[in-house]
């Protein structure tokens, strides 16, 4: 495990953050450090979830940290929210995934597309963790192509709706209090908010993975949920467009939080590397293994210089999905190499639980495919610089 107690900073990016962003980083390191670090191999062995963090970091400011404070919600930059999402995932993926559908895919489309008696409800509880939230837009047989999803939402009488289907692979799925549901309608896909203790609704748990192993994963069935429309009807929104915005917000904050794993295995395989002696020197004395080192601080520097632009631009208003699929690809790809590479310098110790590269290794294998794939935000990169979708008929 890396001693070091500082992010990796090559480039000084500190220099460009705010006092505040700089606090909001430090407190979310600390935090990291004493409740997290600890425990999570142990919840990784047991695929296991730490709830009891789910309070403390609701008291921090943790979840929908970038939404009004009116809301109960702390205000910050987007930048100050990546730097949170950085130190989270600097612990483990699922407690980044956690926070991530809580403020991004959760609490903001309810901001951006709900109703005021809405935002009033259910953000200030979910601020606080009171109320835990989940995603639902994934089906078992459409991910990459959410349009043609088949759950189905119909209007009945007396401002009723009955929705029917199953979504799958739903981070926070079997904890959460409600979920953000998208179905079809008359009126094409509409978001509708899901109390999870609502007749015909289930969420069984996901077990039997090799990756975000501390984090829940579920599947979600809607067996003739009947909701109320003034409580239940995201009313600002319809079409794709509405999921799509959501998951614009959560691939940023992945942008920043697959840097965080990358950090942690570059200063693990960093600090081993100076201490590992073999034929009578430290291994880091040996060109190959400098080679290694430098690489990595290389695409690491770069990561975070890439998202530092783009929080600057989504604070200012002028960022777009293609670049923040961009930063997403590059980012994750970067960390997956970097802790691949941090594995071959830590040699057979690298598999260990003792050291946390593998777990974030297995963890950026989701990452990497989840929020749109890879080779999706290729396809968003090339029609953005072409003017060609290249994956329609």
């Amino acid at each position: 495990m890396s001693t070091r107690t500082d992010i990796t900073d090559y480039m000084d990016f500190q220099g460009l953050l705010s006092d505040e962003e700089k606090l909001v980083r430090e407190t979310a390191r600390q935090f990291v450090n004493e409740r997290v670090l600890p425990d999570i191999e142990q919840h990784a062995l047991n695929e296991t979830f730490p709830a009891e963090l789910i309070k403390p970091m609701g008291e921090l400011g943790f979840f929908g940290p970038n939404l009004p404070e009116k809301y109960g919600c702390a205000g910050l930059s987007n930048v100050a929210y990546g730097l949170l999402m950085y130190e989270l995932e600097r612990g483990d993926s699922g407690l980044r995934s956690f926070a991530s559908v809580q403020g991004s895919l959760v609490m903001y489309p309810i901001f951006a597309y709900g109703s005021e008696a809405q935002k009033d409800y259910w953000l200030p509880r979910m601020a606080t963790g009171e109320v835990i939230g989940c995603f639902g837009l994934t089906e078992p047989d459409f991910g990459s192509n959410p349009s043609g999803m088949r759950t189905r939402a119909i209007r009945e009488k007396n401002g009723k709706w009955k929705i029917n289907g199953t979504k799958m692979w739903i981070t926070n799925g079997s904890v959460a209090d409600v979920a953000i549901v998208w179905a079809q309608t008359e009126d094409g896909i509409r978001g509708f908010l899901v109390k999870t203790d609502t007749p015909g609704f289930s969420a069984p748990k996901m077990t039997g993975k090799w990756s975000l192993r501390a984090s829940v994963t579920s599947e979600l069935v809607l067996e003739d949920i009947i909701v109320n429309e003034e409580e239940s009807l995201l009313p600002h929104v319809k079409g794709i467009k509405g999921p799509l915005g959501c998951l614009t917000q959560a691939r940023y904050g992945i942008a920043w939080g697959a840097l965080g794993a990358a950090d942690a295995c570059y200063q693990t395989a960093l600090d081993y590397s100076l201490s590992r002696i073999q034929f009578d020197k430290p291994i880091a004395s040996y060109q190959l293994q400098q080679k290694k080192l430098a690489e990595m601080v290389t695409e690491l520097t770069k990561g975070q210089l890439l998202v530092m632009q783009l929080g600057r631009l989504k604070d200012a208003g002028n960022y777009t999905p293609a670049q923040v699929s961009m930063a997403k690809r590059n980012n994750v790809h970067i960390a997956l190499e970097i802790a691949r590479t941090a594995r071959t310098i830590l040699g057979a110790n690298g598999i260990m639980s003792e050291y946390p590269i593998m777990r974030h290794a297995n963890n950026l294998e989701s990452v990497y495919t989840y929020e749109g794939t890879h080779d999706m935000h290729t396809l968003i990169i090339g029609q953005q610089v072409t003017g060609i979708p290249a994956y329609r008929s």
